[in-house]
């Protein structure tokens, strides 16, 4: 339906944003305007058009769409609770971070029946929940955007695209957290003459893309490592803060192509390497 592109023009102006100058706020707004415009033009696109199968339906409003509309509800929150952080102690914002990450989290409790169907990767219902028209009253639905908008949206696309996005929601506010508590009781690491002399010089998502794929490939620790640990190693080896790396991770695995993009570069730029040598 000509949206790939669109998507990837999208991700990369998501990851310059990310990767560039200005605080949190500045950044949500910003995001949230750039998602609003993305979000608009691939309705452009699929608004009157016929899919070719209900499979590629599915897929569009199981895996495309909630792609983009998670970003709108992450930066939204972000932009939320950012503004409304209290001004007092760091023990009274982790405070505040906290009860954030249970107003979540609750969310996932009382859709707890469409969170395992989604979490587990079922499709027995796939044809309900993500096919445009169609409208139950047994099922538990999250947001109405389906009933004001039915040409763009299906009963439970807003509702994956919510899990989406207050997964990134915890990851971000757990860090802001960790940040708060090692400012109250700075951690125990190396003195600041041992500090790495290297640095990395591409981009953060092509890090992440190398750290997951060490992680699963368990050429670290022979996998006992997880991601958190691993990524903080990468942070000191690299003088590098990968900032919402989870978040990163999930934007790389949503993507219908492409998701590998560094990895495969890797495996060219070192066969022209060896290609090259003399004899």
């Amino acid at each position: 339906m000509g949206y790939q592109k669109l998507l990837l023009e999208f991700e990369d102006r998501l990851d310059k944003l990310e990767n560039g100058e200005g605080d949190i706020l500045y950044k949500a707004e910003t995001g949230k305007k750039l998602v609003e415009k993305y979000l608009l033009e691939l309705r452009s696109k699929i608004v009157g058009v016929k899919f070719c199968s209900k499979k590629d339906e599915i897929y569009f409003f199981k895996h495309v769409k909630p792609q983009i509309y998670s970003k709108l509800i992450y930066y939204g929150k972000i932009f939320e609770i950012e503004s409304k952080r209290p001004r007092g102690t760091h023990e009274h914002q982790i405070k505040y971070f906290s009860k954030q990450i249970e107003r979540y989290n609750s969310f996932f409790t009382y859709h707890i029946e469409f969170y395992n169907y989604y979490r587990r990767g079922a499709m027995a219902m796939d044809e309900k929940y993500f096919v445009r028209g169609n409208y139950d009253l047994t099922l538990t639905v999250a947001s109405y955007q389906f009933v004001t908008d039915k040409e763009f949206s299906t009963c439970h696309d807003a509702t994956v695209a919510t899990i989406m996005a207050y997964d990134m929601l915890i990851v971000y506010l757990k860090q802001v957290i960790t940040e708060l508590k090692n400012t109250i009781e700075p951690p125990k690491s190396e003195s600041m003459d041992s500090q790495s002399k290297m640095f990395w010089t591409g981009t953060k998502t092509d890090l992440i893309e190398l750290l997951y794929a060490l992680q699963a490939n368990k050429s670290i620790n022979s996998g006992t490592m997880d991601v958190k640990d691993l990524a903080e190693q990468f942070e000191r080896c690299f003088n590098v803060d990968l900032g919402n790396y989870y978040r990163t991770f999930i934007e790389l695995r949503s993507r219908k192509t492409g998701r590998t993009k560094f990895l495969d570069r890797l495996i060219q730029v070192l066969e022209e390497r060896m290609d090259a040598v003399e004899d």
